[in-house]
């Protein structure tokens, strides 16, 4: 029965097969976001005295579950460290980055991304407990992410005051 299609009719449909898997794949291509770097920052310390384990302190940021400065000791590999701060499964390591800061360089604190930070580290911010984180997290849920901080001031129990504390530790991410 298909052997009977006319040549042109063959044409066509792998034409259209290849159009289809083709529109498919840019779909799939522009649906699923691209997993964030991890970044990797550090800071080396002089360390004149031979007794002290630790030789600087390296940050890492992007895709991982534990962001954050960790010590970096004498034997340390990149593996390892990059084990301590929780690789997540979308992790990028073919991109990695690092940053080797200037010795006068100012280091800059870290901020509590308030659309991806869990409850523990919300509980870190001053004035927010685990009531408040809870609120927060809650928040976010039912309205989405934050579009900048000031909207923490919506969310139940989140003063000016309370807000004036933390303004400066946290930030927005996407």
């Amino acid at each position: 029965m298909f052997a009977k299609l006319p040549g042109k009719v063959w044409t066509g449909i792998i034409v259209f097969l290849a159009v289809v898997i083709i529109a498919a794949g840019a779909v799939i291509f522009l649906k699923f976001p691209r997993s964030q770097p991890v970044k990797i920052s550090l800071n080396l310390q002089n360390t004149q005295n031979s007794q002290s384990p630790s030789q600087g302190q390296i940050f890492i940021d992007g895709a991982v579950t534990n962001p954050g400065s960790y010590d970096l000791k004498a034997g340390d590999t990149l593996d390892t460290i990059l084990q301590t701060a929780g690789v997540t499964a979308n992790a990028d390591l073919e991109r990695l980055s690092l940053y080797i800061p200037q010795t006068d360089e100012i280091e800059t604190a870290q901020k509590v991304d308030i659309n991806h930070a869990e409850s523990w580290l919300l509980e870190a911010l001053p004035g927010i407990g685990e009531t408040l984180a809870g609120r927060i997290i809650d928040y976010r849920q039912q309205n989405g992410s934050f579009h900048n901080i000031n909207e923490l001031t919506s969310v139940t129990g989140i003063s000016l005051s309370t807000y004036e504390k933390i303004k400066d530790m946290v930030t927005v991410g996407n």
